[in-house]
């Protein structure tokens, strides 16, 4: 797999698979689950997001339609923190999947969103009801 432009840790691999650090079980290695994986140190490693408040997946249904966030981090009291939309290393991050995050947002209503093929990311702040790009991620606010 790709070298990304995230904190390198060690991966657990097997046959064409790699351990979730969230879920604690083997998934099928994909370039975007690659990605996920290496965010998901990111967070926990280096900006203290507890392993427990992370909802990988996450199903919701919009306009009838059902989607599933990549990544979704809760607050202490539930609410959603941060939603993060990941893509494999050769995906651009153009509109469509700045788009595509914020639909996800209308529904979940995170206080912080972002994109990341591994190679680059942004993350906007939820502000008044509008995002505003930061460029910093945020700690886990305890």
């Amino acid at each position: 797999m790709q070298k990304l432009k995230l904190p390198e840790f060690e991966v657990k691999l097997k046959d064409k698979n790699i351990f979730c650090l969230v879920r604690k079980k083997w998934v099928v290695l994909t370039p975007e689950e690659w990605v996920r994986q290496h965010f998901l140190n990111l967070l926990i490693s280096h900006l203290e997001y507890p392993k427990g408040m992370f909802r990988l997946e996450y199903s919701m249904s919009y306009f009838k339609n059902q989607k599933r966030s990549d990544i979704s981090a809760l607050d202490k009291e539930g609410k959603m923190f941060l939603l993060v939309e990941c893509k494999a290393p050769n995906v651009k991050l153009d509109q469509k999947v700045i788009n595509q995050v914020s639909e996800y947002n209308k529904v979940l209503d995170s206080q912080y969103v972002a994109i990341t093929n591994g190679m680059n990311h942004f993350i906007w702040k939820r502000e008044e009801n509008r995002l505003t790009q930061i460029n910093e991620f945020p700690f886990y606010q305890s």
